[in-house]
């Protein structure tokens, strides 16, 4: 009987230590890497979102805005909003417009270490005319060691000083128009395709997890639908 009730005790420690571990938060200090879609931005606040500027005095709520289930981003001061959780392997969704001229904005993925303007990153460039660029900041070619040369790539003629050109000629829609980014993150990849176009390959970045912001530089932009999703 004894043996029966020792093996039974030991049954039921197990189970609950499995349950346990099945539900166990993510540690603090881990990125999430997400197994169904995960909305990022609610259409209504800033809910999971720091925003950021460089002086810590000015209101940021005059530069970012919520109508009509749209993020309105003035463009001034420089900052960002950026997700409050880090998250690695992912396919990044967000879509922008140029409400008036064109102008200049960015998709940072993988930011790390304290907030700056700007912060340790990798930006995916929305430069009117230039979506689908790379601009390698805080640890300069350090970040990316090596570029994928895929087809129509110019391979080292890409890279000049922390930017690297896109592959192709720009896949933008005109001005006034909504834009598609998709940004793929696995493992040290990173792949950008603008309004389905595959536009940037990069490979072996030396940060493969982070945070992810969106950019306030210079001119008015607007966001909406941003959510990530898993990847196959």
């Amino acid at each position: 009987m004894k043996r029966y009730v020792i093996a039974i005790v030991g049954v039921v420690v197990m189970t609950v230590l499995l349950a346990a571990q099945a539900g166990a938060p993510v540690k603090k200090n881990e990125p999430i890497v997400p197994k169904e879609k995960i909305v990022l931005w609610n259409g209504k606040d800033f809910a999971g979102w720091k925003l950021f500027g460089r002086d810590p005095e000015y209101d940021l709520t005059k530069t970012w805005s919520v109508r009509n289930g749209v993020v309105r981003c003035q463009g001034k001061p420089s900052g960002y909003m950026r997700t409050e959780k880090d998250y690695a392997n992912y396919l990044f969704h967000v879509e922008w417009r140029w409400p008036g001229k064109g102008g200049n904005s960015g998709a940072l993925v993988h930011m790390s270490g304290p907030d700056n303007v700007w912060p340790k990153s990798l930006e995916c460039q929305l430069y009117s005319g230039n979506a689908g660029d790379f601009w390698l900041i805080g640890e300069g070619r350090k970040y990316l060691r090596n570029i994928e040369t895929a087809e129509h790539a110019k391979g080292d003629e890409r890279v000049k000083g922390r930017r690297v050109v896109k592959l192709k000629t720009s896949s933008e829609k005109p001005l006034g128009q909504w834009n598609a980014y998709d940004i793929i993150c696995k493992d040290d990849w990173v792949v950008v395709l603008v309004n389905g176009v595959l536009q940037n390959v990069a490979t072996k970045c030396s940060i493969t997890s982070g945070k992810i912001c969106l950019q306030s530089e210079g001119t008015p932009v607007e966001f909406r639908n941003i959510y990530i999703e898993p990847l196959e």
